[in-house]
């Protein structure tokens, strides 16, 4: 790119929300003889680090009026932005009416979402809703053949490298123009959801969602497939607000896997461990400490374990670090961890440590979505939950009072288990999972094989799952299903209910001798 392709600076209109490096930008562009105009907040910053500046409504010559909700929608200023330099009639047209070029914009908006989240009231959030701003934005990167957009501080660093080398490229200002419009676009989804949320409308005709690019990854699922992590402002605890410790740097699959394992360990209130693989969890426990809840968890499948994810609900302890730290493992993803422990996980070079500032609420809304051809798939994120108070005995023996803490703790193990699932819980911890199979017979014996193949490992004869209550994310839809459960030794089953062979399967249930609750309410999760 030659000298002759840059674009000289006349005239610069700063009006911001965000004041993050404004003066080193003004000053920029007052040492290459730029004029600065500006309104506001911004002009103030401006004045108060001696830096010479014009009111907009001095340079228009009109007052900003009706509390400053008009200020720059005059033609002064969008003519200035919008007039093309190399149409002699723009330029006749602009000399007539006295319209000065504006050779940049830089703007960013009210802090619509900062207004929202701080709990403000309706009028509070509308008053925030930026319109002069987005019409000069927009302006601008439409005409940016003759024009510079900013609209994020972190432009600021490459538009002044550009000052000293006589100007702006095409190419620069191309490159910022359609981020302009990406900014707007965002700002925009932002207001129309939360229109939508007034209106109590979780699923509008027309949804738009919108995310910002935290990094590019090496690569997605697969090698072959690029990807890109994006966050989209929700206000929700977990890999959106981890900061990484430690560890080189995360996959697609490692992110996906950590946030499953996140999710999970969520749903308990007492301390406890998740360990994922695939998405999965592949073992599960609560106990007093942490580092009962690890070895707990550990014992369902040790084998499928190795090189996995664990989450915390809890703080991580140094205990427990060193517990994890003998196994190879992925990711630990808590919402914090004491010097400790992160000083014995340091030793593992490879292990990324996620602290998250918190843990998400497992009954709180959002929605997830889906991509299918031509479209995607939106659904309330599933917050659902039973209690006790919730379940109906259906069998003959009623579950005892540890029977039903595992029951209840096992079918919120399954909400997060891949559909088919069978969940096998004892004492407060998984002994079986079976997950994803196309039969939900299938689960019922891998689980118990796992919980079989466990059990010798640990150099025990009898499968872990002799004792244990069983859980499944959907109804039985025939007997054979239950039977299967039996066959691996639960004696107490929780399921949703609701098929037409209702009856057949309480039938097995009963001669089993065994106890069974429905819950009304099932956990696909596909």
């Amino acid at each position: 790119m030659t000298s002759s392709d840059r674009l000289p600076m006349r005239r610069a209109l700063l009006s911001v929300s965000d004041k993050a490096g404004l003066i080193e930008l003004g000053r920029a562009l007052i040492d290459k003889g730029v004029a600065l105009l500006s309104t506001g907040g911004s002009a103030k910053a401006l004045r108060e680090a001696g830096l010479e500046v014009t009111d907009v409504s001095d340079h228009t010559g009109f007052p900003e009026i009706l509390d400053g909700r008009v200020k720059t929608l005059v033609p002064q200023i969008h003519g200035g932005i919008l007039g093309r330099r190399d149409l002699e009639s723009h330029r006749a047209q602009m000399d007539a009416h006295s319209i000065a070029p504006i050779d940049l914009v830089c703007v960013n908006l009210y802090p619509f979402a900062a207004t929202v989240a701080s709990g403000a009231d309706a009028d509070t959030c509308i008053e925030n809703i930026d319109i002069g701003g987005p019409a000069m934005i927009r302006a601008a990167a439409k005409n940016h053949d003759h024009v510079v957009i900013l609209t994020d501080p972190d432009q600021y660093g490459a538009f002044i490298a550009a000052l000293d080398q006589g100007g702006t490229t095409l190419a620069e200002r191309q490159l910022w123009a359609g981020q302009a419009y990406a900014h707007t676009a965002s700002y925009d989804a932002m207001i129309a959801s939360w229109f939508a949320r007034q209106r109590g409308e979780a699923l509008p005709a027309v949804m738009t969602v919108s995310g910002t690019r935290r990094e590019l990854l090496r690569y997605g699922e697969n090698p072959h497939q690029d990807a890109a992590f994006y966050t989209t402002g929700e206000n929700r605890f977990g890999i959106a607000t981890a900061r990484q410790i430690q560890g080189k740097a995360l996959s697609y699959n490692n992110l996906n896997d950590t946030d499953a394992a996140f999710e999970a360990v969520a749903e308990f209130d007492a301390p406890a461990i998740v360990i994922v693989k695939h998405a999965n969890p592949c073992g599960v426990a609560t106990a007093p400490t942490l580092v009962e809840a690890w070895k707990a968890a550990l014992r369902c499948d040790p084998v499928s374990a190795f090189g996995g994810i664990v989450a915390l609900n809890r703080p991580l302890d140094v205990e427990t670090a060193e517990q994890i730290a003998t196994l190879f493992t992925e990711v630990i993803v808590a919402p914090d961890a004491s010097e400790e422990a992160k000083a014995v996980l340091s030793r593992k070079k490879n292990l990324r440590l996620l602290l998250t500032g918190g843990v998400p609420s497992p009954v709180s809304g959002g929605m997830t979505f889906k991509s299918v051809a031509g479209g995607f798939l939106a659904q309330e994120r599933d917050a659902g939950r039973v209690g006790p108070e919730a379940l109906r005995v259906v069998t003959k023996r009623a579950p005892t009072g540890q029977e039903m803490a595992d029951l209840l703790f096992a079918f919120r193990v399954a909400k997060h288990v891949k559909s088919n699932a069978v969940i096998y819980v004892r004492d407060g911890a998984t002994v079986g999972i079976g997950a994803g199979q196309m039969s939900r017979v299938d689960s019922a014996r891998i689980a118990a094989r796992k919980s079989m193949d466990a059990a010798e490992a640990a150099g025990e004869s009898v499968a872990l799952t002799e004792g244990s209550v069983a859980a499944s994310d959907a109804f039985f839809p025939f007997a054979d299903g239950l039977e299967s459960v039996i066959a691996a030794g639960a004696k107490a089953v929780i399921q949703p209910g609701g098929s037409i062979r209702d009856q057949e399967v309480i039938d097995a249930a009963d001669a089993a001798g065994i106890a069974m609750v429905f819950t009304g309410m099932r956990h696909f999760r596909h």
